[in-house]
């Protein structure tokens, strides 16, 4: 059986594959005008699945109160040219969010959907930035009013483990 990559795949992704310690940044409670920020380390191990038209990250999370694990499945979609990307947090082992969906520009990946927060509807946006591929970084907000407004609430730093 051969994993070999399929030559046409696409390389948005290939800036995060590999090991990573990652400088996590997250707002203690969202959508309440807190503006307590909680900081804590990470380790993440990205490689790439789907002969490169996806990848699987897997998270450690160092949170104060204690280690998570998660997962990011990440998979491209060759009609509409755009990512898919589904998070699986393993203190919610029975729940997958519904996907975030985008793509990259410049060096800039975002990715949107609709879900609730506490009943209420939101919209949730991932930003990938990555013009430093050393230290890329990603964000996560959230919108109650339709994109109009956004809260970040989780920031990452990635530095390459050695």
């Amino acid at each position: 059986m051969s994993l070999d990559l399929i030559a046409s795949a696409p390389k948005d992704f290939d800036f995060i594959i590999g090991d990573w310690h990652v400088a996590h940044r997250r707002l203690k409670s969202r959508l309440t005008h807190c503006t307590e920020w909680v900081e804590f380390s990470g380790l993440s191990s990205t490689r790439k699945i789907l002969g490169g038209f996806g990848n699987l990250e897997d998270n450690r999370l160092f949170f104060p109160e204690g280690e998570v694990r998660a997962v990011a499945l990440r998979s491209f979609d060759s009609k509409s040219k755009t990512w898919s990307i589904w998070w699986l947090d393993g203190s919610k082992p029975d729940r997958l969010d519904p996907p975030v969906v985008g793509k990259f520009v410049d060096g800039r990946g975002v990715f949107c959907t609709d879900d609730h927060l506490n009943g209420k509807p939101i919209q949730v946006r991932f930003t990938w930035l990555t013009v430093d591929s050393t230290r890329p970084r990603w964000e996560q907000a959230f919108s109650p009013d339709g994109g109009i407004s956004w809260e970040t609430n989780w920031t990452m730093v990635f530095t390459r483990a050695a």
